[in-house]
């Protein structure tokens, strides 16, 4: 047979030369797929900051300040349904500001969106979900609050937050 193979189908042994080969390219491999989630971390964490700092500025003049891209992007663009689950998590925490716990999440969309948590059989265990996903993306991060309990905080570099003019904040009031 040729090509190293054998009559059942299976690869022959490579020689000592291929294996070394294929073990220099995964290692490359697995560098540049570390550099590359790393990139990955820094710009989520950079996209957070810069949503944060849009979604504030619409708290301060209004909605109206955004044209319809800007509302999609920051998830605020108000299109008759329900914003998907992972979504409105990312939005819940991305503005409140503070870091909140799984219960706190839960107990906001009980307030605010019933709709959404009956589809879900069991709430907290899918909000808990979703925030470490979060935190695998790099958009929040996992805490712990003043009780000692688990929390999640949207990621904002306070290094790269885009400052707010204080004359810009007397026309808010």
């Amino acid at each position: 047979m040729e090509n190293g193979q054998k009559g059942n189908g299976s690869t022959k042994a490579v020689a000592r030369y291929d294996v070394e080969h294929v073990q220099e390219v995964i290692r490359q491999a697995h560098e540049e797929l570390r550099q590359l989630l790393q990139q990955r971390a820094e710009v989520m964490k950079r996209i957070g900051t810069v949503k944060q700092t849009i979604a504030g500025l619409a708290n301060l003049f209004g909605d109206s300040v955004l044209n319809e891209e800007l509302l999609e992007l920051v998830d605020r663009k108000s299109n008759g349904r329900q914003p998907g689950f992972t979504k409105a998590c990312r939005m819940i925490l991305m503005e409140a500001g503070h870091p909140m716990s799984a219960r706190d999440i839960c107990d906001y969309f009980q307030q605010k969106m019933p709709a959404m948590l009956a589809r879900h059989k069991d709430p907290m265990a899918s909000v808990t979900t979703v925030l470490n996903r979060l935190v695998e993306y790099g958009e929040a991060q996992a805490v712990l609050s003043n009780t000692g309990r688990r929390a999640w905080r949207w990621v904002a570099d306070p290094a790269t937050t885009l400052p707010i003019p204080a004359a810009n904040l007397a026309h808010a009031g």
